[in-house]
Formats: structure tokens, C-alpha cells, sequence
């Protein structure tokens, strides 16, 4: 099944990649040679995961389970597997959030300072809990094969919703705390005076968002996405996956849920719901 634009959708996906990788280098790189390193001792070092596992895993890796689906080199597989992937990079994601949690938690009590004062602990949290909520819904609607389509239906716009605002949200409190960072923690110089340590960490934050751009343009192409089940087993027949491609994300991946899994009877009630939102 040939892909709309590959050549571009290859050049964005490369560069997605690339600014990723560079941005966990650029997380390492502030950590070892700024701070004091990494640890589990309950002192800096220790809060040091945090950054470290949030960039990794919470952006990074949340990244590539977004866009999983859009590999073309993937289509072979069955959609079943596919779906198990986007599972486990998001559950993923979602263990070193939470360590890089336990990391500041067991840091501050140890140094005896407050808990969840700042915006940015308070949105990290919600951000956290949104994020659990999301991955037990997604897996509860699309990995158990006794959920009724009609609710697959009525989910799938907001499960594609609140994935790419969760995304998008990860990184902007992501950049609150490396900026609420450098203000309390540099100290001779001042952040305002632009030392080297805070020029270098606003080029992480500026990478961050690069690679969230990225992948929300990946994410957000209908083109690219995955056809369904039907048509890369019909990719000639009577221009099908053409039709899939104009309803929007979150009914294509409606059809394709519903191709993939279902028979003749989850079929028409599929298309009897295509059809009322036509």
C-alpha cells in the first residue's frame, strides 16, 4: 500500500527522530557535566532522574507511541499487534513518569523542602494522572475484545483528543520545569545573566518543542495514516482506502478497529455509523 508524500513523510519522521535522540544527549549532557550526576541517594543527583526520565520517557518515548501507527513499514503487521506496541511504548512512558516522580518526592523529603507548590508540580501532576486515566481507557476500549463498537465510537475522538493535548501538555510543563530550574538553581551567575548552563538548557527546552512540532504534524496528516485492515488486503478495490482517509482521523481508526476485529454484522454497524456522520 503506497504512502502519499513518502519522501517528505520520511524526511519529518528522520528529523523527529533526530531532534529526539539530540534532546535526551542534551538531558544527559545538562545533568552529568552541570549538575552533580545521577544517583538514588536522595540528594541533586537523585532529582536529577527526573529530568532525564521525563525527556526519555514521558516525551520521547509518549512521541513515537503517538505516531507508531503511521510507519509504513508496519503495515504488514496485524493491526492487533500494532495496537499491543502503542500499549506498551505508552505504558512505557508512563513507568518513567512516574519514577522521575518518586524521584523529586523522595529528594524534597529528604532535603525538607514543600511538596507541590509550584504550577509546575501541580500541572506534572494532573498531567500524570490524565495520562493513567488515558492509557486504562485506551487499553480497557481497544485491547478487550468484548467492547461494543458503539462505544469504541463515541471514544475514539476523544481518545485521539486528549492523546495529543496530553502530548502537547507534557511538554510545556516540561519546559516550566527546566526554566523553574535554572532560576532557583544557578545562582553565580544568575540565570538573567545568561551562563553557559542556561543557554544550554533553553536549546533543550527550544529542541523540545521542535520535536512535539514534529510529531503533532505527523500525528495530524490523514494521508499518512495507516490504512484499514480492508484495504491492505484490497488495495485495488473500487478505491476504498480513498474513502477512509476523508472521514478524519478518529473515523479511520474507527474503521480500522472495526476491520481488523470484527465481522459482517460489526461491519454494518460500522458503516451505519459512517454514514450518520456523513
Amino acid at each position: 500500500m503506497a504512502m502519499e508524500n513518502p519522501k517528505q513523510f520520511l524526511f519529518v519522521l528522520s528529523a523527529a527522530g533526530a531532534v529526539g535522540f539530540v534532546s535526551i544527549i542534551f538531558v544527559l549532557r545538562w545533568v552529568l557535566h552541570f549538575k552533580e550526576g545521577l544517583a538514588w541517594d536522595g540528594g541533586l543527583a537523585e532529582f536529577n532522574w527526573h529530568p532525564v526520565l521525563t525527556v526519555t520517557g514521558f516525551i520521547f518515548l509518549q512521541g513515537i507511541a503517538i505516531i507508531v501507527y503511521r510507519l509504513p513499514w508496519t503495515w504488514k503487521c496485524s493491526k492487533l499487534m500494532m495496537k499491543f506496541i502503542h500499549a506498551g511504548l505508552n505504558l512505557a512512558a508512563f513507568i518513567f513518569a512516574v519514577i522521575a516522580m518518586v524521584a523529586v518526592f523522595d529528594f524534597h523529603n529528604s532535603a525538607q523542602i514543600p511538596n507541590m507548590y509550584s504550577l509546575h508540580s501541580w500541572l506534572g501532576l494532573i498531567a500524570v494522572i490524565l495520562y493513567s486515566l488515558q492509557l486504562v481507557l485506551g487499553v480497557g476500549m481497544y485491547l478487550i475484545p468484548v467492547t461494543p463498537v458503539s462505544w469504541r465510537a463515541a471514544f475514539m475522538p476523544i481518545h485521539v483528543y486528549s492523546g495529543l493535548l496530553l502530548f502537547a501538555s507534557v511538554i510545556a510543563v516540561a519546559l516550566m520545569g527546566i526554566t523553574e530550574k535554572l532560576i532557583f538553581g544557578l545562582s553565580n551567575p544568575k540565570y538573567k545573566d545568561s551562563p553557559p548552563e542556561g543557554i544550554f538548557v533553553n536549546v533543550l527546552g527550544v529542541l523540545l518543542v521542535i520535536f512535539g512540532a514534529l510529531i503533532l504534524w505527523i500525528a495530524t496528516r490523514t494521508s499518512w495514516k495507516r490504512p484499514s485492515e480492508q484495504t491492505l488486503r484490497a488495495p485495488h478495490s473500487n478505491g476504498e482506502g480513498d474513502d477512509n482517509t476523508k472521514v478524519g482521523p478518529a473515523l479511520s481508526e474507527l474503521a480500522d478497529e472495526t476491520d481488523a476485529e470484527a465481522g459482517g454484522d460489526v461491519r454494518r454497524r460500522n458503516n451505519k455509523f459512517d454514514n450518520q456522520a456523513d
